[in-house]
């Protein structure tokens, strides 16, 4: 676990304070979970081509089992991991969709967002992000069709790059490794908080 989360661990208020988020909010106001993990080999695939400052300040804000915080982590980024729900790591009884501000210094959001939020998750994290932030996102490649999802996010031209994997990769229902290969195909959809009006650009992993 990271140094940060470490300073943190058992101070729940001080989280609150630095993201912004009332102390009296319970998880228990939404139900639900949509709980799928990341392969941590995808997530080593991705930083391979995806390049990250060492300096950065990363936040995992559904880091669910630590599984991608720990590559992160393992490759030497300050990593704050938070979650709604209480999966055995990080700081849990935290709603991204509450925050006010993402923590001290940090410019990155990383996550395996739930599927149902997505389009909430990407647009706060927009919301809340610095000039020039970015935010990655692993998502089903199906998320990039839709009408309204094009007029609420794509229109907007935040949508940096997508990175396609070739191959199949996994997401554990419930941190679940069951050995069967998964019938959907991912990428990471990649947004920066900017000024520039860019076309996406599209690499494979």
């Amino acid at each position: 676990m990271s140094k940060l989360i470490r300073e943190w661990n058992g101070n729940k208020k001080s989280v609150s304070v630095m993201l912004g988020m009332s102390t009296t909010w319970h998880p228990e106001q939404r139900a639900g979970g949509d709980y799928y993990t990341t392969d941590p080999k995808a997530v080593k695939e991705f930083l391979d081509k995806f390049f990250i400052p060492r300096e950065s300040v990363i936040w995992e804000p559904a880091c669910g089992s630590g599984n991608i915080s720990k590559v992160l982590e393992e490759n030497g980024y300050n990593v704050v991991s938070t979650d709604l729900y209480d999966r055995g790591y990080g700081v849990c009884g935290f709603d991204f969709l509450e925050t006010e501000k993402v923590p001290d210094n940090c410019s990155l959001i990383i996550t395996n967002p739930p599927y149902s939020l997505a389009d909430e998750f990407i647009l706060h994290a927009l919301e809340i992000l610095p000039y020039n932030g970015r935010t990655a996102f692993l998502l089903n490649l199906s998320y990039l069709a839709g009408q309204k999802r094009y007029k609420e996010i794509y229109s907007k031209r935040f949508l940096d790059y997508v990175y396609i994997y070739s191959h199949r990769i996994n997401c554990y229902k419930n941190n679940e490794d069951t050995g069967h290969s998964s019938p959907v195909n991912y990428g990471w959809f990649v947004f920066r908080k900017d000024n520039f009006i860019t076309e996406p650009k599209i690499e494979w992993i």
